[in-house]
């Protein structure tokens, strides 16, 4: 068994089509149905043909990179999914052959079929430290080289254990509590709702001193590990206290279908999930109050 990376798009594009309809996906749209292509000189003829500005060095990699896709990923092999925008790593069993799709979405042709899981500590149950793993992966060669996870980024682990603590630390209400710091760091007048039943809203905030400039925005903090399935709460919310704009901050992330609709409400809400999260923090922290910094604890490096 082979353990493959995958990506779904630069910027993620792809990603929660794959995700919803269990498939690992590439790239090149504008190459036709590859189930015929049984050498790799064929292959690097046609794409030559679709591509043709491609240089020599450009083209034998990503020839290399497709022929990989359609014919040495097998049955059985695992693919992994980095997430963007989250911090988790989709995990698939292939359950099927290359196959040449034009149902999924506009943006993806190419695919193999797998039932991936979208929290890679739900399959390894984070069991044993990160420093005595290592992963099997198959080079270009087909050959088998062994990954040691000690050869990790220093910065992505300190941000990961400040995102368990902020998750420890800040759980209900709490989580709200520093979404409003974060606002008033960046220049806003607010007004948070105390624990409990809150109105469909959990902060207001204006800009000015008194909170009466614009842009107004309501703001929702869930804080649960679930990814939120809907923002039709918040703009009902935003309708009901005259805001101009919303905020909708989840933990747990965003299923596909809030993360769809946001596109089409671009100018209306802002969707923060724990990565954005983390980044506001780190982005205003020496604007903190005192109390805050000393229940989250950061120090420069």
């Amino acid at each position: 068994m082979a353990v493959w990376l995958v990506r779904a798009g630069r910027n993620g594009e792809q990603q929660e089509a794959a995700l919803e309809h269990g498939v690992a996906v590439i790239g090149w749209n504008e190459l036709p149905d590859l189930s015929s292509i049984q050498t790799r000189e064929q292959l690097k003829e046609l794409f030559n043909k679709v591509y043709p500005k491609a240089t020599e060095n450009e083209a034998a990699n990503k020839v290399g990179q497709i022929w990989a896709f359609i014919h040495r990923i097998q049955k059985g092999d695992l693919v992994a999914l980095p997430l963007k925008y989250r911090s988790a790593i989709a995990i698939g069993k292939v359950v099927g052959t290359y196959q040449y799709r034009t149902d999924i979405a506009a943006n993806i042709r190419h695919t193999k079929r797998n039932n991936a899981e979208e929290r890679i500590r739900k399959i390894l149950g984070l069991s044993v430290s990160p420093s005595s793993v290592t992963s099997h992966v198959k080079d270009d060669d087909n050959e088998e080289v062994t990954v040691d996870m000690e050869s990790i980024n220093v910065e992505d682990v300190a941000l990961e254990q400040i995102r368990t603590y902020i998750s420890r630390k800040f759980a209900g209400h709490h989580l709200a509590e520093l979404v409003n710091a974060i606002l008033q760091a960046e220049g806003y007048t607010t007004e948070i709702s105390p624990p409990g039943p809150d109105g469909g809203v959990d902060i207001l905030a204006g800009t000015g001193p008194m909170g009466f400039g614009f842009p107004r925005l309501c703001v929702q903090v869930k804080s649960s590990q679930s990814p939120v399935g809907s923002n039709v709460e918040l703009l009902g919310t935003i309708s009901k206290f005259g805001a101009d704009q919303g905020l909708l901050v989840s933990w747990g992330g965003f299923k596909s279908t809030v993360l769809r609709d946001a596109k089409n409400n671009f100018f209306k809400v802002r969707l923060w999930d724990s990565d954005a999260l983390l980044k506001a923090v780190l982005r205003n922290y020496d604007k903190f109050p005192d109390s805050l910094q000393a229940e989250l604890p950061l120090k420069r490096v």
